[in-house]
């Protein structure tokens, strides 16, 4: 299930007009993060009204991450510069990433003056670019939904594998702990900055990746079995 999410959106038009284009691509879930809705939102919206009706309106960012598995950030500026430590994908390249995954998946787009801010972006599990031209790079908002929903649409999702659950923001966050603690229990690095440096690498890493319930789990045993291990023998030589 894909659901757009549009954080705090200046132009009330362009909420109406996402929400038609959701329409177009057969796609119903909507999130506003602290939006402008006026009657022009609902005249510009057309048939799609009810999107609008519908749609969850939120206060934070922080609480529309919460409501998927996997989030998606756009920017028209990649780079270093705009999303550091991360090579953002093409729509294309999103689709055939997320073909076939059956979680939750929130595609974020930013306000229309200046985008999803680069904290936001560092949070997302993904980022995805549209390539433009130079001369005029940025994209409208609404069309920039359009775009990366055309390449959604393009391909056909396989059919789900009951055995095989996406693995929940939660269950990922279990997994990021269970490293941490293990990084703790080692003393290693032995500096602090530097061990929440490594935390961080290993959450870009659990980010890149589309992984399911079970093989979060699989890899938390080990590194808690690990962890108690290493307290025994930590009490143990006292």
């Amino acid at each position: 299930m894909i659901g757009v999410v549009l954080v705090e959106p200046e132009g009330p038009v362009n909420i109406g007009m996402v929400a038609r284009t959701m329409k177009n691509f057969g796609l119903r879930e909507l999130v506003l993060v602290s939006p402008n809705i006026t009657e022009e939102s609902y005249a510009y919206a057309v048939r799609a009204v009810d999107i609008l009706d519908n749609a969850t309106i939120l206060e934070s960012f922080d609480e529309a991450l919460e409501l998927f598995d996997l989030t998606v950030g756009t920017t028209g500026k990649p780079g270093r510069t705009f999303i550091p430590h991360r090579a953002p994908l093409y729509p294309w390249e999103l689709a055939e990433t997320l073909r076939g995954y059956p979680g939750r998946v929130g595609l974020f787009f930013g306000r229309e003056s200046i985008g999803l801010k680069n904290e936001e972006l560092s949070r997302m599990d993904f980022t995805v670019t549209i390539p433009t031209s130079e001369e005029y790079p940025v994209m409208n908002l609404a069309q920039a939904v359009a775009v990366v929903l055309y390449e959604l649409a393009k391909t056909r999702p396989e059919p789900m594998v009951e055995a095989l659950k996406p693995a929940t923001r939660g269950e990922k966050e279990q997994l990021i702990a269970a490293w941490g603690k293990l990084l703790d229990v080692l003393n290693y690095p032995k500096d602090d900055e530097r061990r929440e440096v490594f935390v961080k690498i290993f959450r870009r890493f659990v980010g890149r990746a589309v992984l399911y319930g079970r093989e979060v789990h699989t890899l938390i045993g080990p590194l808690r079995k690990a962890t108690m291990k290493l307290e025994e023998c930590r009490n143990a030589e006292r």
